[in-house]
């Protein structure tokens, strides 16, 4: 059964990449994929997107900003793989992942960027080395939708770390996970932040966000293995659903400051849908 869950996540997510889904554009990937060369006078028939409006104003006539070709782009794409993402009501947050690491994987072949994959939770491994082919999509997607979460948390003072020590060159970089089990204090990607284009993706399954009156109950952590057994109440579920709002509120605000792109995509969504908005 696992191997056709895979198998229907890989040709879902070609056949959309490769289709007229995305439209005119190469790629779900814009960033910084040209090299600037030289200001110009404004000449009819030029772009007016590219009005440098600033040296205009300055010099009181239009100039335009000219660009040598378009260099590759370096993707790195990292999921985070603790054991919360074991967790969903319509499916696990585990294949959302999974789908998402398809969905960019195959846009980098369809662009000819180079991909690289690292799964990260107590700490970053290499799991996909640098690659444009389809293979290394498959085998990438293979890699995170098998991987055992189970008793794995997530450690976010070293993952910020290794991920600038490993990735040398400047990079968009794509961090995927739920950001649940994390003190939002404790983050620090400000640093990777000013090194690489960083774009958060986080997942979530809306059950978990909104909780409702479950009465008695007998949970698992999945991250720890500990058990929870008690009442869970109208009351109990309302301060939960509280405390959740006030930790997207501060990771969001983070987010911003820090200047990393972010959406949020539920297990019941199409995540294209959503990557086709973050990267407009």
């Amino acid at each position: 059964m696992k191997d056709i869950a895979l198998k229907k996540i890989l040709i879902k997510t070609k056949r959309s990449v490769f289709s007229e889904i995305i439209g005119n554009n190469t790629s779900l990937f814009k960033g910084e994929g040209y090299d600037f060369a030289e200001l110009r006078e404004y000449e009819i028939g030029d772009d007016i997107r590219k009005i440098d409006w600033i040296i205009s104003a300055k010099m009181q006539k239009p100039y335009v900003k000219l660009f040598y070709a378009q260099r590759e782009l370096n993707i790195s794409i990292v999921p985070i793989l603790g054991g919360s993402v074991y967790f969903g009501s319509k499916r696990f947050k585990q294949d959302l992942i999974a789908e998402i690491c398809s969905i960019l994987g195959y846009s980098c072949v369809k662009q000819g960027d180079p991909y690289a994959c690292f799964i990260a939770n107590e700490k970053v491994e290499l799991t996909t080395k640098k690659t444009k082919s389809l293979f290394g999509v498959y085998s990438m997607v293979e890699k995170v939708f098998n991987y055992d979460v189970l008793n794995k948390k997530t450690d976010f003072k070293v993952i910020p770390d290794e991920l600038y020590k490993k990735i040398r060159k400047r990079s968009i970089l794509f961090l995927i996970g739920d950001f649940l089990d994390i003190d939002v204090k404790e983050l620090n990607l400000k640093t990777l932040a000013k090194k690489h284009e960083v774009i958060a993706i986080v997942t979530r399954d809306r059950f978990e966000e909104d909780l409702g009156e479950i009465g008695n109950a007998n949970l698992v952590d999945p991250a720890s293995a500990k058990n929870y057994e008690g009442n869970i109440s109208s009351a109990l579920a309302k301060n939960y659903r509280k405390k959740i709002k006030e930790h997207d509120h501060k990771l969001h605000d983070y987010f911003q400051k820090s200047g990393i792109k972010f959406t949020k995509i539920y297990t019941d969504e199409d995540p294209l849908v959503k990557l086709l908005k973050l990267m407009k």
